[in-house]
């Protein structure tokens, strides 16, 4: 294998700029051309490709974002716009591609694969939703990001002794909803996997307040209904006065954390190693801090369940 090549899909996520910096490095060390492939399979199909070098990836490992850009691109599912980029990616006499991604990033990925094309993913979304990897590249930021903004509406909470939905991102997998209010100190967290009671929701909120408590926080993953009808929801049960927080993007962006800045560089690496010693359509990932990999398929099929222990501590806590 000579040449090889790197694009990002689907949401961006932080750490990404770093996987890809290992990838283009990691190869050119071992003696390979790489190619950057901007805006996804949408850039593929389009013959956006150019040759990148080490200094091509200069001074990115610390920004949030992709340099190669990314999109969602349906084209790409149909048979035309499949058969375009694998051509395209014969016409550039590229060899082996590094797929940066979530789920359907991956979906991509493993149809070259069976088309005998040499790909590799690596599991770049802030959801933590593939089930074969212990973490995502980007959730570790998001996490982060989220458990700071909780810092933030506290003070305010408590000033004014209000109620806070805040709404996260995860619509089917509630990871960062989870996460954050065990870190955050949430009295609530609500997420997709699981069905939650309003009343005693409402019961948790009234008995904080009858001990002294000045404010509430509830976590709630927005795969799961809508964070203004649940305040409103809320406020009729409870007489409490009810504020939304809706983060949004901001935890897609934002300088990676160095964890997401080591995993990705871990991630690219091992990435180049499986397609120059002749692997093909696995996925890259973490268990117990030790680089893995598993055919694309499997990863893809894998169901995530959420971590029942940290629930149930975060639940035990929030009394």
């Amino acid at each position: 294998m000579k040449r090889i090549a790197v694009l990002t899909s689907g949401g961006d996520a932080p750490g990404m700029n770093a996987a890809i910096r290992s990838v283009v490095r990691t190869g050119i060390y071992h003696g390979l051309e790489v190619a950057g492939i901007y805006q996804g399979y949408r850039g593929l199909i389009a013959g956006d490709i150019e040759m990148l070098k080490i200094t091509s990836v200069g001074d990115i490992i610390h920004r949030g974002g992709t340099m190669l850009r990314t999109a969602r691109c349906e084209e790409f599912k149909t048979d035309a716009g499949f058969e375009r980029g694998l051509n395209m990616l014969k016409m550039y006499n590229i060899e082996g591609l590094v797929v940066i991604g979530g789920d359907g990033s991956f979906q991509g990925a493993r149809r070259l694969s069976d088309a005998g094309f040499p790909t590799i993913g690596i599991p770049g979304t802030i959801d933590n939703d593939l089930a074969y990897t212990d973490f995502t590249l980007g959730f570790d930021t998001a996490l982060n990001t989220v458990v700071n903004a909780i810092g933030h509406i506290r003070d305010t909470s408590s000033s004014h002794g209000t109620v806070n939905v805040i709404e996260v991102m995860g619509r089917d997998c509630g990871d960062i909803a989870l996460y954050a209010g065990l870190a955050g100190g949430a009295e609530a967290v609500i997420i997709p996997e699981l069905d939650y009671d309003i009343d005693a929701l409402c019961r948790t909120i009234i008995h904080g307040k009858k001990r002294g408590k000045l404010h509430s926080i509830i976590l709630l993953a927005e795969g799961v209904g809508k964070p203004y009808e649940l305040a409103e929801e809320i406020h009729r049960k409870t007489s409490s006065d009810v504020k939304v927080s809706v983060i949004g993007y901001l935890q897609r962006g934002g300088t990676p954390t160095p964890s997401d800045r080591i995993l990705g560089s871990r991630m690219g690496a091992h990435a180049v190693d499986l397609l120059r010693t002749g692997s093909e359509g696995r996925a890259v990932g973490i268990k117990g801090n030790e680089m893995i990999d598993i055919p694309l398929e499997e990863a893809i099929m894998m169901k995530k369940d959420y971590d029942k222990g940290i629930y149930e501590l975060a639940r035990i806590l929030a009394i």
